[in-house]
């Protein structure tokens, strides 16, 4: 056919080729089926023929996968899926979301946006003094946020970190609860233990928890304070009350910064109460030094299925 283009793409090794798309040679096939070629790969070459939008866009995705590689970067299956969205969208490829990379514990890989959203997100917490982050559950908005203020820790640019969230009550109130106050509210506060853990080993974060550099208390615990030189993390924002959460916002003094993530369809507050996460978007939209992130199902960095649950519901629902 004339209108049929090939492109022969080498690499020095097999292994470095392979690389490139998560030694996962089936995910070709969605690079294939997005441009409209066919793809061959043998030893250290790959090969593509078709139409010369898609031997062009083939061209660019591995182009992009090659320079996030020798810049150190791992690429997994869903970063080659990523890099095809996104070079396929006319945006930035998945080399541009290792231009952020946040300090993590001592022998583990630096932590990086793993998405469009995620960069722009991470890019907002340089930027801004109050940063929302807004989406479904698995979007990464509270592990990044976690990230960021240890980063900001390690570096000496903040003095302490605060991670908060309201212990919305399921059924049994935390009088009736056993233990003292910080069993009674260790459940509700259980996954800002486990982002610490994740990042910095389970004896550093302890360590950093019993000199108070971290702090993680139920948002009742804010009242009163005001923050200076830390970094606080209000998260679950969706059940915080109108009250809840502008007390939270005006506990910052000098030199301190916020982060607040939530997902409004997963609001538990009692019926007739307005959750403050709302009134804040509506409130503080446009406000200087306040930025808002909105995150959706293809910034879901779980399992694939999760994905694809959320926006089952979300569709059975609407």
């Amino acid at each position: 056919m004339s209108d049929e283009h090939q492109i022969k793409l080498e690499y020095e090794t097999p292994r470095f080729l392979q690389s490139l798309f998560g030694h996962e040679e089936k995910e070709l096939r969605y690079l294939a089926e997005k441009g409209g070629v066919r793809i061959v790969t043998r030893d250290g070459w790959l090969m593509a023929n078709g139409s010369a939008s898609g031997c062009e866009l083939v061209q660019k995705v591995f182009s992009d996968l090659e320079e996030a590689r020798r810049n150190g970067g791992e690429i997994t299956p869903r970063d080659f899926r990523t890099a095809v969205d996104l070079v396929a969208a006319g945006g930035q490829g998945v080399a541009s979301l290792n231009k952020i990379q946040l300090v993590g514990a001592r022998g583990r890989k630096p932590v990086v946006a793993r998405s469009a959203h995620q960069l722009e997100y991470l890019n907002a917490m340089v930027e801004n003094d109050v940063v929302f982050g807004l989406g479904p559950a698995g979007t990464g908005k509270t592990y990044l946020a976690v990230a960021m203020a240890l980063h900001l820790l390690k570096n000496k640019e903040i003095s302490r970190v605060i991670l908060t969230r309201p212990a919305v009550e399921a059924g049994e109130a935390l009088g009736f609860l056993p233990g003292d106050m910080k069993d009674k509210v260790a459940p509700y506060l259980r996954p800002l233990y486990d982002a610490i853990d994740d990042m910095l080993g389970f004896e550093e974060g302890e360590k950093r928890i019993e000199d108070g550099s971290i702090e993680i208390a139920p948002l009742a615990y804010m009242r009163g304070r005001t923050l200076s030189k830390a970094f606080v993390i209000l998260d679950e924002a969706q059940n915080t009350t109108r009250e809840q959460m502008f007390m939270a916002l005006t506990r910052l003094g000098e030199g301190s910064r916020c982060v607040i993530t939530g997902d409004v369809s997963q609001i538990d507050l009692k019926e007739r109460m307005t959750s403050g996460l709302l009134e804040a978007e509506k409130a503080l939209t446009g406000v200087d030094g306040v930025a808002f992130n909105h995150f959706d199902t293809t910034d879901v960095v779980r399992h694939p299925v999760v994905g694809r649950i959320i926006e089952a519901y979300d569709s059975f629902r609407a």
